[in-house]
Formats: structure tokens, sequence, C-alpha cells
């Protein structure tokens, strides 16, 4: 499954969470960082959940560039 991840930059490191999965979030140093760390943290996620019990959800965010 592909989860769309929204990655900010802060004033002093980068963010980043997936509206689909409220809750996961990571934060890391750099883009590249943060890649790894959110896809580990929608793994660990996404195995709470269904040891919890709960229904995995289906990707349905997805997002686009909208030049302005």
């Amino acid at each position: 499954m592909e989860y769309a991840v929204v990655i900010e930059k802060t004033s002093e490191n980068y963010s980043a969470y997936v509206p689909d999965l409220p809750g996961c979030v990571a934060t890391g140093t750099t883009p590249e960082s943060i890649t790894q760390l959110i896809q580990d943290a929608i793994a660990f996620h996404l195995e709470g959940m269904r040891k919890g019990g709960l229904l995995v959800p289906d990707p349905q965010a997805s997002t686009v560039l909208v030049e302005v």
C-alpha cells in the first residue's frame, strides 16, 4: 500500500504526517532522513493497529502540486 505523506520544513527540522493515519508522525533533520523515519512510523503504526484488532484503512488521501 502507498499512503500520501505530507512533509513540512520547520524552523529547526522536518516533520511528516500521514493524513489517512491520524497520529502517525515523524520528525527528522534532513529530507532524506524524514522519508525513512515516516516509512518506519507507518509500518509501526499499522502493526499496532493490526495487533489491536483495528481495521487498517485503505489509502484515500492524495496530493497535487499547484503552480501559482
